[in-house]
């Protein structure tokens, strides 16, 4: 069979061949994950975190120790400088990461759980489970999160485990009325009425039949709660509304805005934090991005047909009955 639009020749059964081969897919999710370019960026540069996170601070010295002057810049001694109390900049962004992403991990994975509880069990049990749910979390939404979290963070003790207390109590609601919206849709699927048929009880079917349809979802519910945790953390600590003598990204912030960080130049004490937070934001997000790739059927099929195109070299003007031919 040859293409005659760009001499492009293909042998018979080649193509049916590259079809099965791009639509094969590869064992494992973790491996279609690491796989995907965006998803792969960002896995590597939250392990690059994670791993600063947990060893760092054994390989720095005392973030909060007095070492040299303050507003000292950039060199050999110090590498990012130190603070407006003479502290070692470097030091702080290290120990910092290991508190804010300890509470952005462990809030977002809080807030998933809590969301897909009361998302799943308003979904599906219905009536006035459903009722009284729904308004709990129509509450939730509709108050701001961000004064609500001021309020409630100003009248509890200041620290890291009431910064993600307050982020628990604000973040959950938009996650479960999204997983309440997809269990309503899996309920009426064909397999949940056959299990219902068949006698097995609520939980079974919940846990059994539903959450498994909804894994991505749910993944991509805790990224991004995570996102949110992370940003907002910082912002709420930048404020002041935590304990500001522990040292996190937050704090880093707030004191290089109290010792006027901006105004006197030192710029070295805010670029490193404020860059990290935006690394790890932009690496999650692009895990996300990837997860959609892999679990998103119709951009999975467009995706094999990149693949097995590009491995044949077919251009754009190879023949609509050619492109039919190859896959059959």
């Amino acid at each position: 069979m040859q293409a005659a639009n760009q001499g492009v020749s293909v042998q018979p059964g080649e193509g049916a061949v590259a079809v099965k081969a791009a639509r094969r897919p590869r064992s494992g999710f973790f491996w279609q994950l690491i796989s995907n370019r965006k998803a792969a960026v960002g896995v590597g540069l939250v392990t690059f975190f994670l791993l600063l996170a947990i060893f760092g601070p054994f390989l720095t010295e005392d973030p909060s120790a007095f070492v040299s002057a303050p507003h000292q810049p950039p060199s050999s001694e110090y590498l990012l400088g130190t603070t407006g109390q003479g502290q070692d900049v470097l030091a702080q962004t290290i120990a910092g990461a290991r508190t804010s992403l300890t509470v952005g991990f462990l809030a977002g994975l809080a807030v998933m759980v809590i969301g897909a509880i009361i998302g799943m069990a308003s979904g599906f049990l219905g009536g006035w489970v459903d009722s009284v749910l729904s308004l709990f979390t129509n509450v939730f939404l509709i108050i701001p999160g961000l004064p609500m979290a001021v309020v409630i963070a100003a009248y509890l003790r200041p620290g890291p485990v009431t910064i993600g207390i307050v982020l628990v109590i604000t973040g959950w609601a938009w996650n479960a009325r999204v997983l309440r919206s997809q269990v309503l849709s899996l309920r009426e699927k064909d397999f949940v009425s056959a299990a219902i048929v068949s006698g097995e009880g609520r939980m079974r079917i919940i846990f059994r039949e539903i959450l498994p349809n909804m894994t991505s979802l749910l993944m991509s519910g805790f990224i991004s709660a995570t996102v949110y945790a992370i940003g907002a953390q910082v912002g709420l600590e930048f404020l002041g509304i935590g304990d500001v003598g522990v040292v996190t990204w937050g704090t880093n912030l707030y004191w290089a805005s109290n010792n006027a960080a901006l105004l006197t130049g030192a710029w070295w004490t805010v670029v490193p934090t404020g860059l990290c937070v935006a690394l790890v934001g932009f690496a999650l997000v692009l895990v996300n991005f990837g997860i959609d790739e892999i679990t998103n059927p119709r951009l999975r099929s467009d995706r094999s047909w990149t693949r097995m195109l590009k491995s044949h070299k077919l251009k754009e003007g190879l023949t609509t009955p050619v492109v039919r031919r190859l896959g059959q």
